[in-house]
Parts: structure tokens; sequence; C-alpha cells
């Protein structure tokens, strides 16, 4: 059996722990890079980015929140794509999955708008109500969509996106019918450290007081943000008020397990969503992933090797270049798919002047500057 080979089992194995059947006939997918207008993002507006099956019918939204790292200077590096794995599960179940930069993250304006203050006194109802309205100006947006409804939406956050998506169930919009939190909180300066946790169990408690969507919320008892005690504060301070919530208390993921919701962890937190999504008959049967590309002819065995990683990779965007002799570069997790793909040529150009694209994203190179340009006619 050849490296390529090699590899190519291990891909087909790993996407099998997630739920995937490689034999199945693998479905298209439909990707968009969006700004979502907003009157306090002008002009930028919100950096965004769809992931929905391909097709003409209309899709519910599943609307995708992310989370606040600890260094505010870390929130530049953010960016919509590169939750690409995240939001495909939600469109292999079935959704036109929308993850949306909150003002303030990645290169949607707001600087330091939803700031919790200082940590002593952190006030977390402000920073939920910036949240909140960056969620509702995406949903608005999509409502106005040929490709999406908000009929049947549900809304789904990891750690202060979680936080942002309990919030929105306080207030809810109509057509969301259910809610997902994984490792829902705010205010985490440490490990086991929370800035003004009183005043963050009290603000779950004051959203249950008007919330009555049905909830998922999902902690790892080894989450070294939001530790299993203060978990446990959260649900009860949001149940008392009338808050309508399932707690999964799931098992120790990893050397963290607040990142158990991420790609890496899918196998673990996938059945939890599943379940959540089967008792209110949403979502639809499990659609597999892009077909796998065939790999350039002229590649040999070690470049195959590489050639499988890069479908390997749920980074967008990505792009793969190679030369005539067999030479080749990629890049993933760039900003569009046009800087993937000029990457992707420098670092094919350092072994050889003659490189061209082979694949963007999921397609080859061919496909997807047809898909490209045919979503610039439709945005003209």
């Amino acid at each position: 059996m050849t490296l390529f080979q090699r590899l190519l089992v291990v891909l087909i194995a790993w996407l099998a722990t997630a739920g995937i059947v490689p034999d199945a006939m693998a479905a298209e997918f439909y990707t968009e890079d969006l700004r979502i207008p907003m009157a306090e993002a002008r002009p930028q507006g919100l950096e965004a980015f769809l992931v929905r099956p391909a097709g003409t019918k209309r899709y519910p939204l599943a609307l995708l929140s992310h989370g606040s790292p600890r260094s505010f200077d870390d929130r530049a590096t953010m960016s919509a794509p590169k939750y690409y794995g995240i939001a495909l599960e939600y469109a292999r179940r079935g959704f036109a999955a929308l993850i949306v930069m909150r003002r303030g993250y990645g290169t949607s304006p707001g600087g330091r708008v939803d700031s919790v203050g200082g940590c002593a006194n952190a006030a977390y109802l402000p920073a939920a109500a910036v949240a909140v309205a960056d969620l509702r100006a995406a949903i608005d947006a999509m409502a106005r969509r040929a490709d999406v409804t908000t009929s049947g939406m549900i809304a789904a956050g990891h750690s202060a996106g979680g936080l942002a998506t309990v919030a929105l169930t306080a207030q809810a919009p109509a057509g969301l019918v259910a809610a997902v939190s994984f490792a829902g909180g705010r205010g985490s300066r440490d490990d086991d450290d929370v800035c003004n946790p009183d005043g963050l169990v009290q603000a779950f408690a004051t959203f249950g007081k008007t919330s009555r969507v049905p909830m998922l919320w999902v902690y790892a008892t080894n989450d070294s943000y939001f530790g299993p005690d203060l978990a446990r504060r959260l649900h009860d301070g949001f149940r008392t008020g009338g808050g309508n919530a399932k707690f999964v208390a799931a098992p120790p993921y990893g050397d963290d397990g607040h990142y158990l919701y991420s790609v890496v962890g899918r196998p673990q937190w996938t059945p939890y969503l599943d379940a959540f999504l089967r008792e209110r008959s949403l979502g639809h049967d499990i659609l597999s992933p892009p077909d796998p590309l065939p790999p350039p002819s002229q590649l040999n065995e070690a470049a195959r090797g590489e050639f499988a990683r890069y479908l390997a990779s749920t980074m967008l965007h990505k792009a793969f270049a190679v030369s005539p002799n067999g030479g080749y570069g990629w890049r993933s997790g760039r900003a569009t798919a046009d800087d993937a793909q000029r990457d992707s040529l420098g670092a094919c150009m350092k072994w050889s002047p003659a490189c061209t694209l082979y694949a963007i994203d999921d397609k080859l190179a061919g496909a997807a500057q047809r898909t490209l340009t045919d979503q610039s006619a439709r945005a003209r």
C-alpha cells in the first residue's frame, strides 16, 4: 500500500468517526462570504460565512455564534470561514448555517463595544444585549434571502457565543424553535477564574425569566473556563427563572473540555446535537461531505500524501496549486478564496515558475472559478 493510499484510508476512517458514510454519494454544498448590513457596523457591515446544501429550496437557518478569546488582541485573528468545519455539520443536517462575527471580532468593526467592564463588577447583561443586536441583524438579513428561511430556525453558540444564544432566546425572534449552548458563559480570565461569577449566574437567571425556547446545554466536566460547579449554578439560575434547558455533563474531553465543540471533537458532541434535533423533528438525514477530489496526476507518492492532507483540512479558504513537473503548494485558513489562491500559487512557485491552480476549497479549480463567477453575477 502506497503512502497516499494509507493516508486516504486514514482520512476515510476519520470521516467515519464523524458519522460520515464514505461509500454514499457525497453531497454538494454551497458556500458564500457575506457582509451583514447593520447601522452600527456601517459601512463594512458584519463579517459572515454561509454554508448550506446545494439546491434551489429554502433551508432553515442555523445561526452560529463564536466565543470570545481571553486576550482582546486575539479577536483580530478570528474569521468566519475558520468555523467552516463546525458550520458544515449543521449544513449536513439540512440547515443553512451562518456564522456571523459579532462587532469587534474578525473584520467586523466595533472595538470593545461588548466589554463587560472591570472584572470585579463585570456587567454581563449590557454585553449580551450588544451580541443579541448583532444576531438579530443577521437574522433580518437572512430573512430577505431566497435560499434561507427563518421559519423553523435554530441557534447555537460556544462559550461567549453560548451566552449570546441564551440571551437571544430571552428575546426570541419569530421562527426560533430551538437553541444549543456549548460551554456557555463569559468572563473567564484564567483557568477556573471567572470575573464576577455571581453576576454571571444572575444574568442567566434574568434570561430564564423570559426564555421559553427549548435549549440544550453541554459542558464537559473538565472545562477550564466554566467548571462543573459554576456550570450547574448557571443552569439552576436559568431554570429557576423559568428557562427550558436540558443540561448535559459531558465526559472529560482532551486536556480542556472547553474545546469539546470543535472539528476534532465532532464524534463526541454531534450525538448530543442529533438527539436534541430528533426530539423536535428538526433537521434531515445527515448528508455526506463534498466528494473527495482525485489527486493531480503529476504528483509523486509523497506529494499525493500532502494532497490528502489538503483534502482533510476543514479550514476555509484553501487552495492547491501544482506545476507540470510535480511541484506543488497549498495554503488553508485564508480570509478569502482569492487570498488562498494567491498564497498557494506563491508557495508552488518557490519550486517552479509554471504553477496553476488545481483545487479551490472543495472543488476543482475550474468548477470553483465558475461558482465564484456565478456568485459575483448574482451579487451585482
